[in-house]
């Protein structure tokens, strides 16, 4: 067999490699796992994929797919691209007027619809989508009085290609064996924040790519476990999951339902995980919960060993060597408290741990490294084909989103967009030349995605992602930055609760209005013997500016020398929604707080050194009062 290109061909070489006598995937049954062999994966696959073929489905056409992560979702997968057709995948919740504006413009002349719920959103929409010959269902529950041969189910459709493959036995895989790299393996849709969605074309050749990257920067072995979980209308478990599966012979396996992931998780403890931030971030405070209930001994060794487990992260992060002394530490709390922790979550196995879309915080970052989960941030899109650049073991940068993937390269144009080219990308947007001629940059054989976000690249390769490239100002200078990167990147610090970044064309550098977090202040102070009486008088002491102005540093040395922070303040007073300063969402109101403070704006960029204020306070008696105070304007230690 020559070297296989497709999904399914990459299926083939597992199935020939493994037959029965290894678990391919799976799937937890009324509180059973079951199990199936690799072979018994290929005739499920082979069934449904010649059933297609009996429902009349041609070669470069499309198929349409709406349910949980179930095992008939995996096989119906690849049984759908093993005779030439390509699966547009919808997320399990999206709307019935959504559901038919992708089927309808994805020409889609199957549906592949769980249950009862998605196949009464096709109903609903039957005169929306024309083009759909049959409604193909998995779970029957609720749909035996369904009365209408536009449904038909899994298992009807597996007969029919049961019997072709009696006709035809070689016709399986002489279907597979037709197919290319460059075919047209999924077609994945846009959120269609800014308008309609667009249909992401990705090849297998993308696809496979893709995986192969996290393969050699991260290797899977055919003893590895997968739990399948992430929604299938997002391109991450086709590569995470999918991909490594047909490739690599990794077990996947299928949670009983969307609700019991966590306990599956705990149950199957995978090799290999991606979470977006927000999860990672609920996955913090839910340890921090647990630690709370334990019991006092827990509570104990949790707190003797947790600095042990963060002194082990900064270092590995530096690069520096960890003495035999702090090792044998480590190494007796992983035995007593992190490994346990680790198991609770799910994570005991865990080599690779994921983060994508929004940065996770550094705090997150080494506390989850302190539990001994090797987490890293990935960034990417669907245009890509999910991940571009990835943190590598050893070379984690809390400010970056990692190094450009093997073979995929990443530049930054005159206005600072990042723009991506390799074996990734994708081959358009579907029917629509325009948004794809907008998007894709050829040159000198390479095919450039300008993914619409601003960034740099530092000294040591690592990409450093701001923002989108529409929400980036420009100051006199010339130099492009973002305020909201910035604002988010202090925030990063205990001691910062909110922040304003200010620049633009009439100002020549960047300042910035940092608001101090109050309690976290407070305590750091009060361990310190530092006495206060209000917030006014706590954000002026210059042991407080010191303790910003190494934040505010931190956050310098990841800027470009143009965008940097040149001069801040601590203000006197919290932003207050009720006085419409931010949102109830806590957003903040620019326009207002530009008014509102537009004198110690100015004074920042005249070189004074303090401005005078007025401004009510709260005395820790509960008494209210004004007063006039100076506050400090402070130049950062490395911007002079």
């Amino acid at each position: 067999m020559n070297e296989p290109q497709t999904f399914p061909q990459y299926f083939l070489q597992s199935v020939k490699k493994y037959g029965s006598g290894k678990v391919a995937l799976r799937q937890k049954e009324l509180g059973i796992w079951r199990e199936f062999t690799w072979e018994e994966s290929f005739e499920q696959v082979r069934d449904f994929a010649l059933g297609l073929v009996v429902l009349g489905l041609q070669r470069g056409q499309h198929v349409a797919t709406i349910g949980d992560n179930d095992r008939q979702y995996l096989w119906g997968f690849i049984g759908v691209q093993a005779v030439g057709g390509a699966v547009v995948g919808l997320y399990t919740d999206s709307r019935p007027e959504e559901v038919a504006y992708v089927v309808d413009h994805s020409d889609s002349v199957l549906v592949l619809a769980k249950d009862q719920e998605q196949c009464d959103k096709m109903l609903e929409i039957r005169d929306q989508v024309p083009k759909v010959k049959k409604v193909i269902y998995w779970d029957e529950r609720g749909l035996w009085n369904y009365d209408d041969d536009w449904l038909i189910s899994f298992e009807k459709v597996q007969a029919l290609g049961r019997k072709l493959a009696q006709k035809e036995s070689a016709r399986f895989e002489t279907e597979v064996a037709l197919g290319q790299g460059d075919d047209l393996g999924m077609l994945c849709y846009t959120s269609g924040t800014t308008g309609l969605p667009k249909g992401v074309m990705l090849s297998h050749g993308n696809m496979m790519y893709s995986a192969k990257v996290y393969l050699d920067v991260d290797p899977r072995y055919d003893t590895d476990n997968h739990l399948s979980f992430l929604p299938m209308g997002w391109i991450a478990e086709p590569v995470l999951g999918f991909a490594p599966h047909v490739s690599a012979g990794m077990v996947i396996n299928f949670p009983e339902e969307p609700e019991t992931v966590r306990e599956n998780m705990r149950e199957i403890s995978p090799h290999v995980v991606l979470y977006n931030s927000r999860l990672w971030d609920n996955l913090v405070g839910l340890v921090q919960v647990r630690i709370k209930d334990a019991s006092w001994v827990n509570r104990t060794l949790y707190r003797l060993f947790l600095p042990v487990g963060l002194q082990v992260a900064d270092k590995k992060f530096s690069n520096e060597s960890i003495s035999p002394l702090l090792n044998l530490a480590y190494r007796l709390g992983d035995l007593l408290v992190f490994k346990p922790l680790r198991g609770q979550l799910g994570l005991s196995q865990v080599r690779s741990a994921y983060t994508g879309g929004s940065a996770l915080s550094p705090d997150a970052m080494r506390f989850l490294h302190a539990l001994g989960i090797n987490i890293k941030q990935v960034y990417g899109s669907t245009e890509v084909t999910g991940g571009a650049t990835l943190h590598r073991d050893g070379d984690i940068k809390f400010a970056s989103v990692g190094q450009p993937a093997p073979g995929i390269e990443v530049r930054t144009s005159p206005e600072g967009e990042i723009q991506i080219a390799g074996p990734t990308v994708m081959q358009g947007y579907y029917k629509n030349p325009e948004a794809t001629e907008k998007d894709l940059i050829r040159e000198n054989g390479h095919r450039w995605f300008r993914t619409g976000d601003a960034g740099h690249i530092d000294a040591d390769g690592h990409i450093i992602f701001q923002d989108r490239v529409k929400n980036m100002l420009t100051l006199a200078n010339g130099e492009v930055f973002s305020p909201q990167f910035i604002e988010g990147r202090l925030k990063f610090s205990p001691y910062i609760r909110d922040v304003m970044v200010i620049g633009g064309a009439d100002r020549s550098f960047v300042t910035a209005l940092v608001i101090i977090d109050f309690e976290s202040v407070g305590h750091w102070a009060e361990k310190r013997g530092l006495g206060y009486t209000t917030f006014v008088d706590l954000s002026q002491k210059p042991e407080v500016y010191d303790l910003v102005n190494e934040a505010v540093a931190e956050v310098n040395d990841s800027l470009p020398e143009g965008g940097r922070i040149r001069r801040f303040v601590l203000m006197h007073k919290e932003f207050d929604a009720d006085e419409a300063e931010m949102t109830r969402t806590r957003k903040l109101r620019r326009n207002v707080l530009f008014e509102r403070y537009a004198e110690i704006i100015e004074s920042m960029y005249t070189g004074k050194d303090a401005v005078q204020v007025r401004a009510p306070v709260r005395y820790q008696d509960g008494r209210e009062g004004i007063i006039e105070t100076k506050i400090r304007i402070m130049t950062p230690r490395d911007s002079s």
